[in-house]
């Protein structure tokens, strides 16, 4: 029987990088302060074998598990059982064929899963059922002959030194060497990510082009995510109890209500802050997802799981300091939601006037809609009512910069302004690439509910909001409008990047397709390595350049500096 690592990388769909032990031409002798801790972090974190498995409930009564490591094992330890008269509080795991009327359950499991229902475990000298029992605390007997044959399974430091030494350990991000304890630590990561996809039922309108990097993050250990059609039979299949993930903005407008109506709880599956290189318009698959039960971040209507962690959570010291050093890779990398900018120096306006940023977006987004949109009244263009009633507050002296959205910008989406009509409120319109670069130059930066907001604070530049995003009302912004009674507690900017970036989002490696922490992506981007790339996004992005040379008449194609007939 081959030896397999006991850690092992779990399948995910579209990985690239499959192993995280090598075997060593001589086993290591691992230090005594590894040897204490590895039992206890094990069993914390319930990884080794196939903890990705399924998690199937043992039949009623039965509480001895056989875990035989072949067919003539599987045999033994039947008759075994029977022999003593306990075949009824048996159950056997594994492709092998049942007798003496014990059940079988034949598919992979999660052998941790197993085991915490059991209160014996009857397993193979070769396989991993021993050592798992012995780290969950399960009484554990041993049949045949191998290296599980005479292990005392209350010696966890002879039993982790058996598991651990004749291995090395290898980032699957850096292909560097691990310590044990570190490779727990992102096993657990993956098994925690793992255990909350398995009670995910169905995923609506997820487009397919998004699956390249989403399913790996949405993976339930098995044959998941089901991705679902509204009108499907998996839809019509769900029942009372069930738990759905949409993606709101391309499901029809009744889905929602109907599976509420039916008793399916639902969560939304958005793009994360950090979304990797290129626009989702062009069909970029994200790099980071959020998936929200409670609500959605940028709904103020109802809270959302991250208003519920900037309101409750606590933020330990360490967290805080990880956060800080995320915010400063951030800002000097120049890495936002779309991408890296090389950062520009801070340049004087002409005449040494205030620089005001003004962030356009999307007319008809959903942040729009639910967060901004009413702020402004009854306004047709979301975008000309907010960098008119930026410059009524900032004042002729102010020099006004205002950013299109990239995506409106790309010919995609509504929410354009005639560069006439932005002349008369603006200094001038950037149609540039990333926003860092203007970031670096603003004094201030006014916005509805755009990303740009948050990106602004962590570097320290003032911002005014006039919808409610997510990061107004905690003591950070100036805000025009109405903010949500339960955003009463004062935090620190490391804190809000603690939330918002590590704690909230799931992130995707693009180069291993494992789901990985922030800093891998963020590595990533620094480095240039963040594309994911496909015809589609090719011909989405020339189609956009068409729309875009189609919409904007030639003498709006220039971008003059100033426009001496604005009002003033």
């Amino acid at each position: 029987m081959a030896v397999l690592p006991f850690l092992r990388i779990p399948p995910f769909p579209g990985r690239r990088v499959t192993a995280l032990g090598q075997t060593r031409a001589e086993p290591m002798a691992l230090h005594p302060r590894d040897l204490a801790r590895l039992p206890q972090a094990l069993a914390e974190a319930r990884v080794g074998g196939p903890f990705w498995g399924a998690q199937p409930s043992l039949p009623a009564g039965r509480d001895i598990v056989l875990a035989p490591d072949d067919r003539a094992g599987a045999l033994a330890m039947q008759d075994l059982v029977a022999a003593r008269g306990e075949a009824g509080r048996a159950c056997l795991v594994g492709p092998f064929a049942a007798r003496h009327g014990i059940p079988v359950i034949a598919r992979l499991v999660d052998p941790w899963h197993v085991v915490g229902q059991a209160s014996r475990v009857i397993a193979g000298a070769e396989g991993e059922w021993a050592p798992i029992a012995a780290l969950a605390g399960v009484a554990v007997e041993v049949m045949g002959e191998g290296r599980w044959s005479a292990f005392d399974p209350h010696d966890g430091r002879a039993l982790v030194a058996s598991l651990f030494s004749p291995w090395r350990w290898t980032s699957p991000f850096t292909g560097s060497d691990i310590a044990p304890l570190e490779a727990i630590d992102l096993l657990g990561q993956w098994r925690a990510l793992i255990d909350a996809n398995r009670t995910i039922d169905a995923v609506f309108g997820v487009a397919r082009w998004k699956r390249v990097t989403m399913d790996g993050l949405l993976w339930d250990g098995g044959v998941g995510p089901r991705h679902a059609l509204a009108g499907g039979h998996r839809a019509r299949a769900l029942g009372r109890g069930a738990r759905a993930l949409v993606w709101g903005a391309r499901v029809p407008a009744g889905l929602v209500p109907d599976l509420a109506a039916r008793g399916i709880a639902v969560g939304e599956v958005e793009d994360g802050m950090i979304r990797g290189t290129g626009l989702g318009a062009n069909c970029v698959p994200p790099l980071s997802v959020i998936v929200d039960f409670d609500g959605i971040y940028f709904d103020p209507s109802r809270p959302s799981a991250l208003e519920r962690l900037l309101a409750e959570a606590d933020f330990p010291e360490r967290l805080v300091a990880r956060a800080a050093a995320l915010r400063a890779r951030l800002v000097a990398a120049g890495i936002g939601k779309y991408g890296r900018a090389e950062p520009a120096a801070a340049n004087a306006s002409p005449d040494n006037r205030r620089r005001v940023l003004v962030t356009g977006q999307v007319a008809d987004d959903r942040s729009v809609l639910t967060g901004g949109h009413a702020a402004l009244g009854a306004e047709a263009n979301p975008n000309l009512a907010l960098l008119r009633r930026a410059r009524e507050l900032e004042g002729a002296e102010a020099w006004l910069t205002y950013k299109p959205h990239p995506d409106v910008e790309a010919g995609h989406r509504a929410g354009a302004i005639a560069e006439a009509e932005a002349l008369r409120w603006a200094d001038e319109i950037d149609r540039s690439g990333p926003i860092a670069p203007l970031l670096a130059r603003a004094d201030s930066l006014h916005v509805l509910t755009s990303l740009a907001g948050f990106e602004a604070l962590m570097r320290g530049i003032p911002v005014t909001t006039h919808g409610v995003p997510f990061y107004a009302g905690w003591g950070l912004t100036r805000d025009l409008a109405p903010v949500p009674a339960g955003r009463s507690r004062n935090l620190s900017i490391n804190q809000l990047v603690a939330a918002t970036l590590i704690l909230y989002p799931r992130y995707m490696d693009p180069v291993s397709r494992l789901p990985c922490p922030v800093e891998v992506l963020v590595h990533r981007l620094e480095q240039d390595r963040a594309r994911v790339t496909s015809p589609l996004v090719w011909l989405r992005e020339l189609q956009g350049r068409a729309r875009l040379l189609l919409r904007r008449p030639a003498d709006q194609r220039r971008n003059p500096a100033q426009n001496p007939e604005r009002p003033r």
